[in-house]
């Protein structure tokens, strides 16, 4: 290894931490204040556990699946890593980190975490508690696991084809918003959905959701650095532009479309904004931030109505915003990638780097789109014909919280069982 920065050991540190805040608090209230009342601890709930059960899993045997040395010619990691085995070494394919082998396994940790709670907002309302909970630990080790070491560990099949992928453009955002995509067609559309209004019950707990998201998003995408450097500088101002581009470009679309510039759209994209700029935030230059973050504000608003074109439930828009967003960002990284911000990283087409960096990206998008897509589905099949992964009329009709939590998140709004 080399030798250990207590400067860059605490930035990753601190950003794992951030990461975290991004799952809970962060995307809790932000789901949860897009829901109905009687939902809202319900989706909290799932956050929180899939916090504990994906960290325990991660420490057990994901992140040996997700960075150990390769088999299979890159398809997945061995099994030298489990239990975060080999703390003193340097972890394959990352001997330039100077960070502990821990504190590289915790920050991927939090990645783990949030990519999995992602899910969680398109199947939002009405999946049983027991099963989709044993769907999100199925999903982890045989979903997101391949997926990060094809795009994360050096030794993947993807990374050895020279994509580039700074902070999880394919890992995190693709794979959540087209694994979504998967669940909701087994799972099927909420009672009533599209025709009664389930409009949201608090906009202001999602902007606060909404808020602490884009504060964490300073550690997931500055902190991929690994490092205290210019690279992290660049990937932390490109984030808050991307950020503040994606928000303008869908209040756009809005206004063009309805008059009306909302909340919720202005939310929504400066989270697609951030989704588009993460592959790409430690590899552009300034101003292709700026268009990228633009880019997927337009496309996610436009996205976002795909559901009731195809007639598809995805709740809370996960594909639109977070598949969709995950696509342009690495598409366009083909484009406006620059040695010049990186050197570990490649020149796209506008920067002399020919077609061979567009095309690469192009594939490893299909790919883990095709791959989440598909190993979703057949997952969700298979609990749903098992165990069950849909609620059932009566608890989807009282509300999650009441029927399965046996609480309810504002007094008065129901009988609750528990502390009453």
């Amino acid at each position: 290894m080399s030798a250990l920065s207590h400067g860059d050991t605490a930035w990753v540190l601190m950003s794992a931490a951030l990461v975290l805040f991004m799952t809970t608090p962060g995307l809790a209230l932000f789901y949860g204040g897009m829901l109905r009342a009687k939902n809202v601890l319900n989706i909290m709930m799932q956050s929180f556990f899939i916090m504990a059960a994906v960290s325990i899993l991660w420490a057990v045997v994901g992140y040996s699946l997700s960075f150990g040395h390769s088999v299979g010619s890159g398809i997945i990691g061995n099994l030298n890593l489990a239990g975060l085995a080999h703390a003193g070494a340097a972890v394959p394919g990352f001997s330039h980190l100077r960070v502990p082998s821990d504190a590289f396994a915790v920050f991927q940790m939090m990645f783990a975490v949030i990519t999995a709670a992602l899910i969680t907002g398109g199947t939002a309302e009405r999946t049983k508690f027991s099963g989709f909970m044993i769907f999100i630990v199925l999903w982890s080790l045989l979903v997101y696991a391949p997926i990060a070491h094809w795009v994360f560990s050096p030794q993947g099949w993807l990374a050895h084809k020279g994509v580039l992928d700074f902070a999880g453009g394919t890992v995190v955002e693709i794979n959540s918003g087209f694994s979504t995509l998967g669940v909701v067609l087994v799972l099927g559309k909420r009672r009533g959905w599209p025709r009664e209004s389930m409009s949201p019950h608090s906009v202001p707990l999602s902007l606060a959701g909404a808020g602490i998201l884009w504060f964490g998003w300073f550690g997931f995408n500055a902190g991929s650095a690994g490092a205290a450097n210019s690279v992290a500088v660049h990937a932390f101002v490109n984030t808050q532009l991307a950020a503040c581009a994606g928000l303008l470009g869908w209040l756009l679309v809005e206004k063009l479309g309805t008059r009306y510039a909302t909340t919720v759209g202005a939310a929504a994209g400066a989270i697609a904004g951030m989704v588009a700029i993460t592959p790409c935030a430690g590899f552009v230059d300034t101003l292709p931030s700026i268009l990228i973050g633009a880019a997927a504000g337009v496309v996610s608003a436009f996205a976002v109505k795909m559901k009731f074109k195809f007639g598809f439930d995805d709740s809370l828009d996960v594909l639109g915003v977070h598949g969709m967003g995950g696509v342009v960002g690495m598409i366009l990284l083909g484009l406006f990638a620059t040695t010049e911000v990186n050197r570990g990283g490649a020149n796209g087409v506008f920067y002399g780097g020919g077609a061979h960096l567009f095309l690469v990206q192009l594939l490893a998008t299909a790919v883990s789109a095709a791959y989440a897509f598909g190993a979703s589905w057949v997952l969700a099949k298979i609990v749903a014909s098992t165990i069950g992964l849909r609620a059932t009329a009566e608890q989807e009709s009282m509300g999650l919280d009441e029927s399965v939590h046996a609480e309810s998140a504002y007094a008065g709004a129901g009988m609750g069982r528990i502390g009453h």
